[in-house]
This record gives C-alpha cells, structure tokens and sequence, in this order.
C-alpha cells in the first residue's frame, strides 16, 4: 500500500441519480464538474422553472434517490463518444439510445415513465445540461469522499456502508478518518496533474439511506452521522484551480 494518500476510485454520474460510470483517468478544466458527470437529469413533469438554456437547477426539479429509492435498481452505462445510453436491470438490457438526440431522449424517457409509474409526478423528460453540470451544489463541481471517514462512520453504524452511497468523484485511501474536515480556502490540494481548493463539506440526506445494490431504503446514515459526530457531512467539494489529468493511483498531496 503507498504511503502517501492515494486515489482509489474515480466515478461519474452521467444521469443524475443513476447509477456511477468507473473511469481509469479523466482530464479536468478550472471551474468546471467531471466531464460528462451529471450531464443529463430526469425532470419531473411538473417542474416549470428549469432555465430555457440548460443552465444549473436545483436537484428539487429532478428525479433522484431522495425521491425515488426505485432508480438504484436501473444500472446506467453511457458512451460519452457515442451518446448511446444502455440501461440494465438485474443484468438484462431494457433500454439503449443516444440521448444526445430528441429521439433517443424519447425512447429512455418512454422506458422511465413506465419503470416509475406511481413513483413519480408527472411526465418525466430527459434534461441535458449545456454547459455546465446538474450537480447538486451550482459551485461545488467536484466530490471528494476519504475511505477513513467511511470506515469510521461503519463504527457508529455497525454495519458495512457502501461508499457510493454518497456518490463522490474522487475516493481517496490512506487519510486519516476526517482530515478533509481540517482543509480551509487556503489550502493547496493537488492531485495527479490538477490542483483544488476547497469549496464546502457536503451535507447528506436522504438520499444515502438507499442501497445502490438492492435499491432499498436499509439506512438512516444522516441520523447516524449526526448521533456520532454531531454534523451531517460526509466528503467535501472542490473547486479546480490548476487543469490537468487524474489517474487512478494518483497520490494526494496537500499543504
């Protein structure tokens, strides 16, 4: 095992509350969400105020494990070259189309409306986001989550907890449990080719309590962060300071 803080994982959600897209390295800009991550989003049907232009909005106009435990049962691989999206259930394809077209967009949206009949309200439609990203924090573009502070939160559980339950970008092995928690604005945080700031702790919710692999509720982790720690975050969110590559294997290194 290195010595050094290493980054074990690196996920992507290309539809917002489906399910993660392993990746072996990604190219990251200033200011700027994963690639592709959050790039689509399933919008309730009676949302109104999403922005004409495919700008940001707030993750209450979407369809999401807060909302909907039954989307983790969906598995969701996407061709970012292609744009086809292919969605498996226990397995078995049950939907494939480039949802970078109307027609394709229609054709998951078709699927969804019937996979989520009397989950959800409304119509649903398939968003995409133009040039930025569905991420719930407009600012904080970046996810990272420290194994550690997971493994110390399966102490106060008592049971093991999946880490993307909590849906982050970068999953770093080899800190402390909670050292994220000591960064400030001020601290240089470089990974591989790319260097970050802090922007905030990410506040949990609901949403942690379903099961990625089973898509039920089994968990209350807020509650369970709150009776031992006495907060409710896990991970924080960066910003992109310096572009560059990240690879798995990369090390940590912050001062």
């Amino acid at each position: 095992m290195s010595d050094s803080p290493t980054l074990t994982r690196l996920c992507r959600y290309p539809v917002k509350g489906m399910s993660a897209n392993e990746l072996d390295s990604v190219a990251l800009s200033v200011g700027m969400a994963m690639p592709h991550d959050r790039r689509f989003a399933i919008a309730h049907g009676s949302t109104t105020d999403l922005p004409p232009d495919g700008g940001w909005a707030p993750k209450a106009n979407f369809v999401t494990l807060v909302n909907c435990a039954k989307l983790a049962g969906i598995e969701a691989g996407f061709d970012a070259e292609t744009g086809f999206l292919t969605l498996k259930r226990d397995g078995r394809q049950v939907a494939r189309a480039d949802i970078s077209t109307p027609l394709g967009r229609t054709i998951v949206e078709d699927f969804l409306r019937a996979y989520l009949a009397g989950e959800v309200r409304g119509a649903l439609r398939l968003i995409e986001a133009k040039e930025d990203a569905f991420t719930d924090s407009r600012d904080g573009k970046l996810s990272l989550i420290n194994l550690a502070s997971i493994h110390d939160l399966e102490r106060v559980t008592g049971h093991p907890v999946d880490p993307i339950r909590f849906r982050g970008n970068l999953y770093i092995e080899g800190l402390p449990a909670w050292a994220e928690f000591g960064w400030t604005g001020d601290t240089k945080i470089r990974l591989g080719g790319v260097e970050f700031r802090l922007y905030k702790r990410i506040g949990r919710c609901a949403a942690t309590n379903v099961n990625p692999a089973t898509a039920e509720r089994d968990a209350n982790l807020p509650l369970a962060l709150r009776r031992g720690f006495g907060h409710l975050d896990m991970g924080v969110y960066l910003q992109v300071t310096e572009p560059g590559t990240v690879r798995v294997g990369d090390a940590l290194a912050v001062s």
